[in-house]
């Protein structure tokens, strides 16, 4: 007998040891598809020792990363063993939840098989564990709660629940320890992107006490984070929510945090400013433009994290949308030549973000910030962003370029600098284009372009008109064409505008798309099913009919 309890001391020591080490990221990843290690696993988890069967839940908390992986450890009846241990110790309660949790992430299949009418006592047993004395198994059985309703939303649609889980996280945010710092982790993924699950919270003051939080101060970096986290989620879609930020004057410490420390406060900060910008009433009343909020979101456009740039371009992609005459102070304090520079970036992610953020100061803009802003983009510049290798990228130049032609005539004078540079690019990308956003993009810029001088219509046509190569038709034809109503009703803009009645050359612009075949394209669409399509092809054959007849 002492030789026995000698032997289990020592498996006990050394499942003790394998399981810290199976808890760091650096640890190497347990194969699942070896027949072998499947069955020392079931062995593992089997064992009557809390510390070995503890060991075995964590190999596939830290290993368990594919669809694939999460299938056979499924089907080898390994979730049956972990459901099990959820009545046994404290360390393998918390394990086979842990555990558990690895198994249904992201898998509706596994999901579905599981919580069916045979392991409804295990899905109640979870939802019991919510109210467990111990901080760690409750945080433990909400994620688990969490990914199974992530995993397949069919599920955990009561409203007792899900109001259980919200207050459950929020109440847990008062531990002192790890679990205070990741329980607001967890209830970002319980409400992101889900409008219910934000009114739900709203609704017991679940702004206020992530505001109560965060006036106490001298929080651990990752609390600070994940609370800014939990209220950018909370006022992603809710213009309350915003609301109550801002009376609280949450905004005063969002604000202190883009200087923070640590990359991923800064980060945080960003987001959650992203987030309660949204609101079109206080960018409206110009709240955001502000030499507070401006001067150290300019800053972080430089800042030494590539995810603290992307981040702070997504808040300034926010706050430059501004519809009073304030945007002139970014342009100010230098944020224009950081956007610029940042457009010209070796990675994707922020030349995309830095366009958009530029797409959206542009918008609207008076003739004087207009033309300060593309002073410092120059016409190569954008005519190389629209020719960029990454779609995304192209997009977003486009569409820069759109906002930057819309209104005035003179801003159509832009895209014709440096000899049509600017044009031509627009032009090519229409013709190689395979993917629909690019080809609305650059159908609006020509159609903007159409509502300028002779001279603009007849280039515009010149563009419309070439074929791509070796294809037997215009691209306008194409997409007079396409599934996409968007990109229809694009192209139905650009004839429009080229064959105003008013315009000297509309005429002669007529006879042109009538013999491209373009004109009879458009009288097939008097009844196509989209609405906003059908009108402008109403207003367009109106047009049409108000020339001779023998023009067409």
């Amino acid at each position: 007998m002492p030789l026995l309890k000698s032997y289990m001391e020592v498996v006990d020591a050394g499942a003790r040891s394998l399981k810290m080490i199976y808890q760091s990221k650096m640890a190497p990843k347990y194969d699942f598809l070896q027949e072998e290690n499947m069955e020392f696993l079931l062995s593992l988890l089997n064992n009557e020792s809390e510390n070995v069967s503890g060991l075995g839940a964590s190999i596939i908390s830290h290993s368990c990363k594919t669809s694939l992986e999460q299938k056979l450890l499924f089907d080898a009846g390994v979730l049956k063993r972990l459901t099990s241990l959820l009545g046994g110790s404290l360390i393998q309660r918390d394990a086979s939840l842990e555990s558990i949790a690895t198994i249904f992430k992201n898998n509706p299949e596994v999901v579905s098989q599981f919580v069916g009418p045979d392991t409804g006592r295990t899905l109640s047993c979870i939802i019991e564990l919510v109210k467990d004395r111990f901080a760690r198994t409750r945080l433990l059985a909400s994620l688990c709660l969490i990914v199974i309703r992530n995993a397949s939303p069919c599920y955990l649609q009561d409203v007792g629940i899900k109001t259980k889980l919200i207050n459950n996280l929020l109440e847990l945010l008062d531990d002192p320890g790890q679990v205070g710092d990741e329980s607001s982790f967890a209830f970002s993924s319980l409400i992101a992107e889900k409008e219910d699950m934000q009114k739900l919270a709203f609704e017991v003051n679940g702004v206020d006490k992530l505001y109560n939080h965060l006036q106490k101060g001298s929080l651990h970096p990752r609390r600070f984070e994940g609370i800014l986290l939990a209220l950018a989620d909370m006022c992603s879609k809710l213009e309350c929510c915003r609301s109550r930020c801002l009376s609280l004057q949450v905004l005063n410490l969002v604000v202190d945090a883009l200087a923070h420390d640590s990359s991923d406060v800064r980060s945080a900060a960003c987001m959650c400013l992203r987030s309660v910008s949204r609101s079109i009433k206080n960018l409206s009343a110009g709240s955001f433009m502000n030499e507070t909020i401006v001067i150290p979101l300019v800053r972080l456009l430089d800042d030494t994290s590539t995810a603290v740039q992307v981040a702070a371009l997504g808040a300034i992609s926010n706050i430059v949308v501004d519809f009073t005459t304030r945007r002139s102070t970014f342009i100010r304090l230098g944020g224009v030549k950081l956007l610029v520079q940042l457009s010209k970036s070796m990675d994707s992610t922020i030349r995309l973000n830095a366009l958009w953020a530029l797409r959206n100061l542009i918008f609207l803009a008076e003739d004087k910030s207009k033309e300060e802003i593309f002073m410092e983009l120059t016409a190569s510049l954008l005519a190389s962003l629209i020719c960029d290798p990454e779609p995304s990228v192209q997009e977003q130049a486009l569409a820069l370029v759109r906002n930057l032609v819309d209104g005035r005539i003179n801003s159509v004078e832009y895209i014709f600098a440096e000899d049509g540079i600017i044009l031509d690019a627009v032009g090519r990308q229409l013709r190689i284009a395979s993917k629909a956003e690019i080809e609305i993009q650059g159908m609006y810029v020509l159609g903007n372009v159409a509502t300028g001088k002779e001279s603009h219509k007849e280039a515009v046509m010149d563009q419309l008109l070439l074929r791509a190569e070796n294809k037997a038709q215009s691209c306008i034809i194409k997409f007079l064409q396409s599934n996409d109503s968007r990109l229809r009703t694009a192209a139905v803009w650009a004839v429009l505008n080229l064959t105003c009645s008013s315009s000297p050359g509309s005429s002669g612009r007529l006879v042109k798309l009538h013999d491209a075949g373009i004109v009879s394209h458009v009288k097939n669409m008097v009844n196509d099913p989209c609405l906003d399509v059908k009108l402008r092809v109403k207003t367009a054959l109106e047009q049409f009919n108000s020339f001779d007849d023998s023009l067409v």
